[in-house]
């Protein structure tokens, strides 16, 4: 308190309120926050009268006074999430602006950054229909020559360029008139003279920054992959420094080998799509672009000359002419983009931090520095050591092999094993035939361990003992502990995550895990509570367990699930709540009188908790008997990847029925992507093009990616 009011009363009042025990002060005081919190009103209600400043909740009427109109056909009951989308704060600023811009090119490609909040292209499809050039007009020099000579081209089969761009957002071949609209809800058409196709990208492009590359050495020393995993990933666009706004290299899309063979200057280097560097890691030197050149290596055929570095960006491969193989032998660095859908797993993306009060916190860089900030826990003589509440933070994007695997915690103790903010590390976990394959945490009662922002591969993470919280969040436990070249997993049948024998309380946020096991004495111990929340959990095929016993059965285990995405079966004790979610795989609960299941896709013949709103339970009240089985099958979730590693991958396809991609209690897909509300933002983006699209003229949406 500043006590403004107390100070303008006489020095007199004051005096005698001091003699008095100071009660006027007090009740000034009072009075005083009550005119603070007027104050902040009224400051809060002139803010409210501009769009660039208003609070979420006036949007909507800013809105209403220009006329705003929100996608009729955007379902879900409103709440503050959806309203936020519904009524975009940026479209909501811009109706003025746009309605002078209608009918413009520019002004569609503006909208789906305004009303979807996604990268688009906008091309006028009247361009590329095969047309016959007037032969009457060679040598005239008239206008109109130039202009149709703009117009699509018949295909030459030896222009590679414009083969690669065939049907994409940057085609250039001449195409047959298609009669369908490319706003049709059955199908879609294209080429036409009053069509529009608006292309937008769905995936995004994340960096990773400084980390080891991949030597294949057992195939070939000359060999490297960009992915520390091994698998094939293909590298993606990130900012091109000078290219065109309409550029390719401006969108998150994959990068194309003979994009990068015509501009690598546009794509190699420090800030753009990647960059390999050799030598020591603690000062490597970074390639020459002259000495980068573009190459399909996918039968590692190619041979690269002299000190040329073959890189093929479709596939995330490098190859090292025989010149460079010592340099490359003193470590090969790389910086690079890969595509994912959402925040979601380990990645250098912005995340929240937290730890508990008076945590000590600890920064490593390196492998021995990160072995001795891990000493006081993995050594059972030094639990003296360990502060009461410790985080332990990688500051890098580095690879660290973890010896030896076992972390203990001291009673009441507390451990936040983490990545800071916009970095991936990687945990390695060696070779498990030379000992245990899994990384452990233990503690003695009341001990509890964080993972945050890790990437954790060739082994499990298992929790045992006294531990009362286990908390993994922003993580990757990888699926099958590692990846082939096609993204296989190495080890499919075993678990990411072992609880064994402990009460603690298990929570999973926006994370990626394999299977997770539990080892419980019913008898003895309560079933286990575990907390599942934007986040798929992948057992490699739905007819594995992705959630269940060690060695198989029941998991004494209280399931609490929202907005997950679950491939393989789930075998618990119990189902305390799921919502929003996608079972890829049967559901046993053997406790079916406690819980509930709602907006759900669950697998027919799945035994459950009571369910209100989950599919396909839904298209089997209104159909009968003899299609049944037909509709079932139609409203299945349908996935562009179930394989870890690819860019799509949990991303539920766009011919996936609307009863699973608007199936959500608010109108949003269900899984692990509800929070993109992607239907809100699709009917946004469709009501927009409706309304600004000249009149005669068709618009429509087409996923580029």
């Amino acid at each position: 308190m500043t006590d403004r009011l107390y100070e303008l009363l006489p020095a007199d009042y004051r005096g005698r309120d001091a003699q008095q025990g100071e009660p006027l002060r007090a009740l000034l005081s009072v009075v005083e926050e009550q005119v603070g919190l007027l104050d902040e009103d009224m400051a809060r209600m002139y803010e409210n009268w501009f769009i660039e400043t208003c609070q979420e909740w006036a949007v909507p009427y800013i809105g209403d006074l220009v006329g705003y109109r929100p996608a009729p056909s955007a379902t879900g009951p409103a709440n503050a999430v959806t309203t936020e989308f519904l009524f975009p704060r940026r479209a909501v600023a811009h109706v003025v602006r746009d309605r002078r811009r209608k009918g413009t090119l520019a002004l569609l490609e503006s909208l789906a950054t305004d009303l979807a909040e996604l990268p688009a292209r906008a091309v006028e499809f009247y361009r590329l229909l095969s047309v016959t050039q007037p032969v009457r007009l060679l040598g005239t020099g008239d206008v109109r020559l130039r202009h149709r000579l703009r117009q699509g081209r018949t295909a030459d089969l030896r222009r590679g360029e414009a083969l690669d761009l065939l049907d994409g957002p940057f085609d250039t071949l001449a195409h047959t008139v298609d009669v369908r609209r490319p706003d049709s809800h059955r199908t879609a058409g294209r080429h036409n003279i009053s069509s529009t196709g608006v292309f937008v990208w769905r995936l995004r492009s994340y960096p990773v920054s400084r980390t080891p590359a991949l030597c294949l050495e057992d195939e070939d020393p000359h060999r490297y992959t960009f992915s520390v995993l091994g698998n094939d990933t293909p590298l993606f666009s990130g900012p091109a420094h000078g290219a065109d706004t309409r550029d390719e290299l401006r969108f998150p899309a994959v990068l194309r080998r003979r994009a990068l063979a015509r501009r690598p200057a546009d794509q190699y280097g420090p800030g753009r799509s990647f960059e390999i560097l050799l030598g020591d890691p603690s000062a490597p030197v970074a390639v020459p672009v002259e000495d980068i050149s573009a190459a399909d290596l996918s039968s590692w055929s190619y041979r690269p000359r002299g000190r040329t570095v073959a890189v093929d960006p479709s596939l995330g491969r490098i190859l090292f002419p025989r010149d460079l193989l010592k340099a490359a032998d003193a470590g090969v660095t790389v910086s690079y983009r890969y595509g994912f859908s959402a925040d979601v797993g380990g990645g250098e993306y912005d995340r929240p931090l937290s730890q508990r009060p008076g945590s000590v916190t600890y920064r490593a860089s390196g492998q021995q520095e990160l072995q001795r900030r891990l000493a006081p826990w993995q050594d059972a003589g030094q639990l003296d050591r360990q502060p009461e509440h410790a985080v332990i933070e990688i500051t890098d994007s580095g690879v660290y092999d973890i010896t030896p695997r076992s972390i203990r915690l001291a009673a009441g103790h507390s451990l936040q094993l983490r990545a800071a903010n916009r970095c991936r590390p990687v945990l390695r976990l060696p070779d498990h035939r030379t000992g245990p394959d899994a990384l452990r945490f233990s503690g003695e009662a009341g001990s509890s361990v964080t993972l945050d922002g890790l990437l954790i591969c060739g082994g499990a993470v298992r929790a045992d003992g006294g531990l009362a919280d286990v908390t993994i969040r922003h993580c990757t436990l990888v699926p099958g502990w590692g990846l082939d070249a096609d993204c296989r997993p190495h080890r499919p049948a075993r678990p990411s995550l072992m609880l064994i024998d402990t009460d603690a309380r298990v929570v999973i946020e926006h994370s990626i895990t394999g299977s997770v096991a539990v080892a419980h004495d019913a008898a003895r111990r309560d079933p286990e509570p575990i907390r599942i929340a934007d986040t798929i959990v992948d057992a490699t095929s739905h007819e594995r367990s992705a959630l269940c016993a060690l060695g198989g059965g029941v998991a004494q285990a209280v399931l609490t699930l929202h907005r997950a995405t679950v491939i393989g079966e789930v075998c618990a004790h119990s189902l305390e709540l799921a919502e929003n979610s996608v079972f890829d795989g049967r559901i046993e609960v053997a406790r079916r009188q406690f819980g509930c299941v709602r907006f759900c896709y669950v697998a027919p013949g799945s035994r459950t908790p009571r369910r209100h709103g989950c599919q396909p339970d839904l298209v089997d009240a209104v159909t009968a008997e003899p299609d049944r089985e037909r509709e079932r099958l139609r409203v299945r979730p349908a996935f562009d990847s179930t394989r870890y590693g690819t860019p799509a991958y949990g991303r539920l396809s766009a011919t996936c029925a609307e009863e699973i991609t608007q199936g959500a209690d608010d109108g949003s897909e269900m899984g692990v992507f509800h929070d993109l509300y992607q239907p809100q933002r699709a009917a946004n983006l469709r009501s927009g093009l409706a309304e600004y699209t000249p009149s005669g003229s068709d618009a429509g949406v087409i996923d580029a990616d």
